[in-house]
């Protein structure tokens, strides 16, 4: 779409307002309005100015003016404001040079496209995330110095088979058993619809829906594969309409990856393959149907995942899911069909233009734009340098031997270990300047000073239980 498609669209839909959205360098969407008469065609080469100091990671207050310029091909009609509203993501921009900001994620991201078709390998790299969710009927937390707590609650959590609903009807999922039954037990199907639709109303194709393992209402919507910047722009428009229709209907959804605890996790099962044309690069004769190309750019996944995790599970949240027995994939190896294995090769269908491969590791904390990026210059290091993956892990890996288990790496424990792996293991990530060191430095240092040291300072509700009494 041009700059004069995008005025008309806004002129059809007769809007009122034209909405900027631009994601910060943590992944959150940020917005400023203006009315549209406002928004003329040299808007998009001129730009909008706003204050760069306030958002985390960004620019210091002495030199806090940037820019953004709105993307045209983006616009669309925002689903939520009450009043016509166009919507247009938009690139930040240094209010200086007039160049793209270096720590603007969605810049970052479209390098690593760049990158890509400068190697020479492949033209265009297709992802499909599987971001899984949960919709609460309440959350409440809180954090002082004398009292830290949390508490959630759902009409469908199974901890509420006994209590007092006026009339309780039961029909709850049991811990872990949430995969997928029907209603009345699957409370959600119809609020689950509703985002879908509104998805759609976006341009954005969605395959299906449905209520995943845990209870109390966790949840997935899967859509079709787009490439890298594409798929990440639909991620954030996916987060906003899942939030937003959550909210109109009276409920709250969270993308935090371990909110319930003795249940499964919130994960992001990102499917990935490289192509040429319209040549799928990943399809081939070996093992899973898989190309060479295929098992290297897997090899370099497995060899660069302790660092990867930085961004892909990038919250000290990410970690309380990433832990054996629910079914987590913790163990960084690869295999047809398993999904105890960080990376799986999806076997729906022998068709060459269906093979790819599922890592299984991230969760939709991530930013899209930074962990998608990462995940490519991974895999493009994996293919560059012929990484070898090493023996598919065909057995389950929760029922190893001690002996078994300690041949089979794992993900890090931590956030904090997983920001160690990338102090030391970051330049496949340089190349072709899709990162900087400036972007990681800054990266490392707000989330160790923002979120490691900030829990560690924190004492936690159980550690009451376990040692007041000592």
């Amino acid at each position: 779409m041009t700059p004069q498609a995008a005025l008309a669209l806004a002129k059809e839909h007769k809007a009122k307002m034209v909405d900027f959205k631009f994601v910060d360098f943590i992944g959150i969407w940020h917005h400023f309005s203006v009315p549209v008469l406002e928004l003329t065609e040299k808007s998009f080469s001129e730009g909008f100015g706003f204050d760069g100091s306030s958002l985390r990671g960004w620019m210091p207050i002495n030199t806090s003016d940037m820019l953004i310029k709105p993307q045209p091909e983006t616009a669309a009609m925002d689903p939520f404001t009450k009043e016509p509203t166009l919507s247009m993501i938009c690139n930040v921009i240094d209010p200086v040079t007039h160049e793209p900001y270096t720590k603007d994620p969605r810049h970052i991201a479209q390098k690593a496209e760049k990158y890509l078709k400068e190697t020479g390998i492949g033209d265009t790299a297709y992802y499909g995330p599987e971001a899984e969710f949960f919709i609460f009927d309440n959350i409440q937390y809180d954090q002082s110095q004398n009292q830290g707590f949390y508490f959630i609650d759902s009409v469908e959590g199974s901890w509420n088979t006994g209590k007092d609903e006026g009339q309780n009807l039961g029909y709850k999922p049991r811990y872990k058993e949430g995969y997928f039954p029907v209603p009345p037990l699957d409370s959600q199907q119809d609020i689950r619809t509703e985002m879908v639709l509104v998805m759609q109303q976006m341009g954005i194709h969605v395959e299906c829906q449905h209520h995943e393992v845990a209870t109390a209402g966790q949840a997935e919507i899967d859509m079709r594969f787009a490439p890298l910047v594409k798929m990440a722009d639909n991620l954030m428009w996916f987060k906003y309409i899942v939030k937003n229709v959550a909210k109109r209907n009276n409920k709250t959804a969270t993308f935090m990856p371990k909110p319930l605890f003795k249940d499964n996790g919130s994960g992001m099962h990102t499917h990935m393959s490289i192509w040429k044309g319209e040549t799928n690069l990943f399809a081939g004769d070996g093992y899973g149907g898989l190309s060479q190309m295929g098992l290297h750019f897997i090899g370099g996944i497995l060899k660069h995942a302790p660092a990867l995790l930085a961004f892909c599970c990038p919250t000290t949240n990410s970690y309380r899911r990433l832990v054996p027995g629910y079914e987590a994939p913790v163990n960084l190896a690869y295999s047809c069909r398993n999904r105890s294995a960080a990376v799986r090769i999806p076997m729906y269908s022998n068709s060459p233009k269906a093979k790819r491969l599922e890592f299984r590791t991230p969760d939709p904390s991530c930013n899209p734009y930074l962990a998608f990026a990462a995940m490519l210059m991974a895999g493009l290091d994996g293919i560059q340098n012929k990484l070898d993956p090493g023996l598919p892990l065909e057995k389950n890996t929760y029922q190893l031997s001690a002996e078994e288990k300690r041949g089979v790496p794992t993900v890090p424990a931590s956030l904090e270990e997983a920001i160690q792996h990338l102090e030391k293991d970051y330049e496949f990530l340089l190349k072709g300047e899709v990162f900087t060191k400036e972007v990681l430095e800054t990266w490392i240092e707000y989330k160790m000073d923002n979120e490691v040291n900030a829990v560690r300072l924190r004492p936690v509700p159980y550690e009451f239980n376990l040692y007041y009494d000592v």
